[in-house]
């Protein structure tokens, strides 16, 4: 049995022992041994962790801005202090290399940050004098207790840079359904948001449960705003149901990024990113760019070229600094991505590197996958369209750029895509054409910096308003205008305002 075994969940600041008794395993995902177990969580825990929240709601609410802004450059500050800790405990869970698991880190430092400017972003605007002795305003303000349901392949980022830094600092409480596979980076983090941070009890809690304890953040009516990334399947559920009970949503679902490579691209530098893109945190994120259309005319060349670069990789323990494609999640997804690879042969697509059988010496029982690239894939092949998640490219080739195009735009995802080529007439066209909403012109992974939001499109995306940006505050705040007017004496005897220096208007 696993050293670390972690049989709790956080509500009011404090680590709770569950009263299930149904424990859900956590694996290091380069030995196969489970290192944790963290509880379903029963409904009444949920509801404990809803009623804290909305327990500390008004207070910190009420909290000045300045307060709640200095205390985010503190919280800043912690998670600089703890980034090597968390880099590993990342890579264990996961099976990022360290490398990816750094950048997770970083990437929930970074809005964090954004937080930080939080007393000029939500400022408002109004007027005076906007009809006769009457003045409006328009402020931002908190909406309540808002709910968070994470997904596994970035527990660092997604919970703790997507969700809860703008959330927090513009004043709501926040209930965290952390994912059951990788849970321990967002404890961690939970323990030193109290510990080290000093931040209010109640401002975050945390939860490990099933879909249907966590359906309780989608229908409690204490719960304003509900904030996911996950499944398509899911995040339509989850969008339907909490917003027929009168909530925010906004759910970010899978994708089937693209990229069109054209025949006047840097074939070396265009492989070199797709190697990037594709087997970064061995396929599992939703940027990653498992699918690329390429001109004929160089297609041979540019599979060439992926092959030799993708056998170049060295495929080993996650937490080994050496290693480039560490294993994916958890011997499920593993047998899930597997069975990929299988469709895609049945279905006819030419295997150029097959990833199925990897083995990396010492790590045995490891859930390892090796990078997989699939040629000649065609519209009605599944494997061409479908998420993965997993370090498997495949390859689509088109006559032209208006095919590529079509090709992209024929997927029901668009969260994002990318074009290879030295053109500013094709880049322009691409960039005004094309349905995804993260788009990068010679740019393999468009994710934008905290400061513009994570705009996926079509069935990548359900809501109004996107994670991060001008989006992510305009979500957990709401709209309060206000319309003055004064009977003082003086004004009613005098019938006008003054303006310093200048002329009176009646």
């Amino acid at each position: 049995m696993a050293e670390n075994i972690k049989k709790l969940y956080s509500v009011d600041g404090e680590w709770r022992a569950s009263k299930t008794d149904v424990y859900m395993p956590v694996t290091d995902s380069s030995t196969g041994e489970i290192i944790a177990e963290v509880p379903c969580c029963t409904k009444d825990e949920v509801l404990s962790a809803i009623t804290a929240a909305a327990a500390a709601f008004p207070e910190w609410a009420a909290t000045p801005l300045s307060v709640r802004t200095q205390l985010m450059f503190k919280w800043r500050n912690v998670l600089s202090a703890h980034v090597d800790e968390l880099t590993y405990l990342c890579a264990k869970e996961l099976g990022k290399n360290l490398d990816e698991a750094r950048g997770d880190v970083l990437k929930a430092i970074e809005p964090t940050e954004y937080a930080c400017a939080l007393p000029v972003i939500i400022q408002g605007y109004g007027s005076m004098q906007i009809t006769t002795g009457f003045d409006t305003v328009s402020y931002r303000e908190p909406l309540g207790v808002v709910a968070g349901i994470v997904p596994f392949n970035f527990p660092a980022m997604i919970p703790w840079g997507w969700m809860v830094p703008i959330a927090i600092a513009t004043g709501n409480t926040f209930v965290m359904k952390a994912a059951s596979q990788t849970p321990l980076t967002a404890m961690r983090i939970l323990e030193l948001f109290y510990d080290e941070a000093d931040f209010p009890k109640g401002i975050v809690n945390l939860v490990t449960c099933s879909r249907k304890e966590s359906e309780l953040l989608l229908t409690d009516p204490r719960v304003k705003a509900v904030t996911f990334v996950g499944s398509t399947e899911a995040g339509k559920h989850i969008y339907s149901i909490a917003a027929a009970h009168g909530k925010r949503v906004q759910a970010q679902c899978e994708a089937k990024n693209h990229a069109l490579v054209l025949g006047d691209a840097d074939l070396e530098s265009a492989a070199k990113v797709v190697i990037n893109s594709t087997y970064g945190c061995a396929g599992m994120r939703c940027m990653a760019l498992p699918a690329v259309c390429v001109e004929e005319s160089v297609a041979d060349a540019f599979v060439a070229l992926l092959k030799e670069k993708a056998l170049e990789l060295k495929v080993g323990c996650a937490y080994d600094e050496q290693t480039q494609l560490g294993p994916v999640v958890s011997a499920e997804h593993k047998r899930f991505v597997v069975s990929w690879i299988d469709k895609g042969v049945e279905e006819g697509a030419s295997l150029v590197l097959d990833g199925r059988g990897y083995e990396v010496e010492g790590y045995k029982n490891g859930f390892f996958v090796g990078p997989t690239i699939f040629d000649h894939v065609t519209p009605e092949m599944t494997v061409g369209d479908e998420e993965i998640f997993g370090p498997v490219t495949v390859i689509k080739r088109v006559r032209d750029f208006e095919h590529g195009l079509e090709v992209m735009n024929a997927n029901r995802f668009a969260n994002g895509s990318v074009i290879f080529t030295q053109s500013g007439y094709y880049a322009r066209e691409f960039e005004f054409r094309t349905h995804g909403g993260l788009v990068g012109i010679n740019v393999g992974i468009p994710v934008p910096s905290a400061y513009f939001p994570f705009s996926g499109h079509k069935e990548s995306f359900f809501g109004d308003l996107h994670v991060l940006g001008r989006d992510g505050v305009l979500f957990y705040t709401q709209a309060k205008t206000v319309t003055k007017r004064w009977f003082d004496e003086e004004f009613k005897s005098r019938k006008m305002s003054t303006w310093e220096g200048g002329v009176e208007r009646i």
